[in-house]
């Protein structure tokens, strides 16, 4: 294939399992486009999957990406358009064979392949045995003596797979658990005939694959100042035009809802990162390099982008039974909430037997509107002590509680959770195959090892690449304004009237980042919200590790709060286990703003 020349329109059509079902005809028919994408995986998705396999050894993957190729599968192949989707879970082979079915019935002959090789449940005895210990990121207890039994375990690959199956002649090609961003970074180096080692092409492309990956996020949903985006209610997926040097326009289809701005990048950029070095199995994004200027309505040009070497370790994502929890809600009302808080704590205690019993016991107290809330929750790996034991004693203490008592939320039957394990695993110990549906095996390019490259995890004392120089990251504005200085006056506001923020989930790691729209906000930014204040405005994280980037560019910066998840998603106690709120809750917060940034109230 010769390599091509004008921009690859890339368009997603999900953004996790559950993501709007009409998007992917959304995206066929609103306009052209040469590559539809659909991300369908994330780390509690694993576990879901494995749940459906349990119920059905044929399943374990995206059912309802069968759903929307029932919509344009024939209108992909009419016109052109490659499919590449990670919607194959724990079984791409499984998803395949249905859409070959769902092909045939329709009278249609897609060429269609499959990416195999990350999946490391089979080999895990054998690679344990190598000396492979798949310690946990966080803790750094081996697997092989924490006593857990995964259930899954597969490596975040690359998009080199993609790459090759494409280059093979696929129409779709299904993946497992490659990374989000790979589903850019694969069709990309098809149609640009890049090579493993063009770095920064290959970061433009993850960087673009990381913008759009979460769908409906970067054009509007989920941001801080959506009362600016025309027709929040039903935004247009977005698309990423990839250019050959990496870089990249983020667009839209014209008419659909929703709006593509500096503002809705610069969000997404910032969702569940941590140090500015991005880590990818494909190439590292150095997102300190990232510029992003509005080109016109709905257009965002992003890059050229500052690519590093991949690094030598892949991500493995382990998920094992964690056992079985429960929760009641208890309303507060009226006078003497906290005494009513108390006395519920104390009945409760007494009714279950207390901490003592349960493998976690949790109690948060929540504040808000003409009630208070004091949930309790517990986890036990007997599923009769977590439900109806819990469920019993939760209920006899009804009508000896506080005045007004009633629940809000109770059962008596547990649910059982899982527990996410993130290890790391030498990338050369990962061999990707793509299969072709004549039975044709094609090994997959290894990334280029590059001595010095293995990540650990973004944690503060983690070893990551290093810092870009200065010049690297593109000129400084020559009049940034003077830092932030206390001793000018102020006026008491919330901080979300200047700051915009994103947060999102990584294992048990929360992460949010706040960005401004001007330079002279930015320079205060900095100055004031340094880890001392965070820690001081979201009161959870005053306990816990928490690292700070800045990233100039973006006018933002970047915290991550480690541990502020627990075990992950799956096994979380709190209200909010993905860290969805926390952005916003940090914008509620009351700050010292100064009177120069703040516009004058009108008389």
């Amino acid at each position: 294939m010769t390599a091509r020349q004008t921009p690859l329109r890339i368009a997603n059509c999900s953004g996790y399992y559950g993501d709007r079902l009409s998007a992917a005809r959304e995206m066929v028919e609103g306009g052209p486009i040469d590559v539809l994408t659909g991300d369908y995986l994330a780390e509690l998705t694993m576990l879901l999957l494995w749940k459906a396999r349990q119920r059905d050894p044929d399943g374990g993957y995206a059912v309802s990406f069968l759903a929307q190729m029932t919509d344009v599968l024939a209108t992909c192949l009419e016109r052109g358009i490659k499919i590449v989707t990670n919607a194959g879970g724990l079984n791409p082979a499984g998803l395949a064979a249905k859409l070959g079915d769902l092909a045939a019935r329709a009278g249609l002959r897609p060429s269609i392949a499959y990416v195999t090789g990350d999946d490391l449940l089979p080999r895990l005895p054998e690679l344990q045995a190598r000396g492979h210990d798949f310690a946990h990121l966080d803790t750094g207890v081996p697997l092989a003596g924490s006593g857990v039994t995964p259930v899954t375990a597969n490596a975040y690959i690359g998009g080199w797979g993609i790459t090759t199956a494409l280059r093979a002649g696929a129409d779709i090609v299904v993946c497992g658990r490659v990374t989000d961003a790979s589903l850019v970074v694969g069709p990309a180096a098809w149609a640009f005939g890049w090579a493993p080692d063009d770095w920064d092409a290959l970061a433009g492309a993850v960087t673009a694959g990381h913008i759009i990956e979460c769908g409906t996020q970067a054009t509007g949903g989920n941001y801080s100042f959506f009362t600016e985006i025309p027709d929040p209610v039903h935004p247009g997926f977005p698309i990423a035009e990839i250019h050959r040097d990496g870089s990249s326009v983020i667009t839209k289809h014209p008419g659909s809802g929703g709006a593509v701005t500096v503002g809705t990048v610069t969000a997404q950029l910032l969702y569940e990162t941590g140090h500015p070095a991005y880590l990818s199995p494909d190439a590292v994004p150095r997102l300190d390099t990232v510029r992003l200027a509005q080109q016109g309505p709905d257009r965002v040009a992003v890059g050229p982008v500052t690519g590093e070497p991949a690094p030598a370790t892949l991500k493995v994502c382990l998920n094992h039974r964690g056992g079985w929890r429960n929760s009641a809600t208890f309303v507060l009302t009226g006078l003497d909430l906290d005494a009513k808080a108390d006395y519920a704590e104390a009945a409760l205690r007494d009714a279950t037997g207390g901490p003592g019993r349960f493998t976690a016991y949790d109690l948060r107290r929540e504040h808000g509107g003409e009630a208070d809330r004091l949930t309790v929750t517990v986890k036990s790996p007997a599923p009769d002590t977590a439900g109806r034991g819990f469920f019993t004693a939760v209920a006899g203490t009804a009508l000896a509680g506080y005045p007004g008592l009633y629940l809000e939320n109770a059962s008596p039957k547990a649910t059982e959770y899982g527990v996410h394990w993130p290890a790391l695993i030498p990338a050369e110990e990962v061999s990707a195959e793509v299969l072709l549906a004549d039975g044709t095996r094609l090994p997959v390019p290894p990334v280029p090892a590059v001595p010095g490259t293995v990540s650990r995890s973004p944690r503060a004392d983690a070893v990551l690449p290093p810092a870009v120089p200065p010049s690297a990251a593109g000129p400084v504005p020559a009049a940034r304004p003077a830092a932030y200085d206390p001793a000018e006056r102020t006026v008491r506001l919330p901080l979300g009237l200047l700051v915009g923020a994103r947060s999102g989930d990584k294992g048990g790691d929360a992460n949010v980042g706040v960005w401004v729209k001007d330079e002279e906000v930015y320079a205060w930014l900095r100055g004031y919200l340094d880890v001392a204040r965070l820690r001081a405005l979201l009161p959870e994280t005053a306990r816990l590790p928490v690292s700070r980037y800045e990233l100039p560019n973006l006018r933002a910066v970047n915290f991550v709060v480690h541990g502020l998840l627990g075990e992950g998603v799956a096994a979380s106690t709190r209200a909010d286990p993905q860290a969805k709120a926390l952005g916003e809750r940090l914008r509620g917060c009351l700050a010292d703003i100064p009177e120069k940034l703040v516009d004058p109230v009108p008389e």
